[in-house]
């Protein structure tokens, strides 16, 4: 999911916000089915070294993940005002967040 996904076409704000939201909330989705895919990786692993960078990472990705989750609370609470402000910040720091899953890809 990069930077092409944030493209607008609709005409209303409350579409515009609409559909930032929906593409933050499906992304999410799909990092708790990555995370869920790598601890039963991690579960299967025979070396307690494994296990633990496993773990490692996972414990990075949940991080991870739950501040994206809680920038997609404060961005679905925004006004219209503040939703313009962090529009573009959320979109930052959502490719920032992004980051550590693209890993497995």
């Amino acid at each position: 999911m990069g930077a092409e996904c944030f493209n607008y076409k609709e005409t209303s704000v409350e579409d515009k916000q609409k559909t930032f939201a929906e593409k933050f909330d499906t992304q999410l989705h799909e990092w708790n089915a990555q995370i869920a895919l790598l601890i039963a990786e991690a579960d299967k692993a025979k070396k307690a070294e494994e296990k633990e960078e496993y773990y490692t990472k996972i414990k990075l990705l949940q991080h991870k993940r739950h501040k994206a989750a809680a920038q997609l609370l404060e961005f679905q609470t925004a006004d219209y005002e503040a939703w313009e402000d962090l529009k573009e910040e959320a979109e930052k720091a959502w490719s920032e967040v992004r980051r550590p899953f693209t890993w497995r890809s």
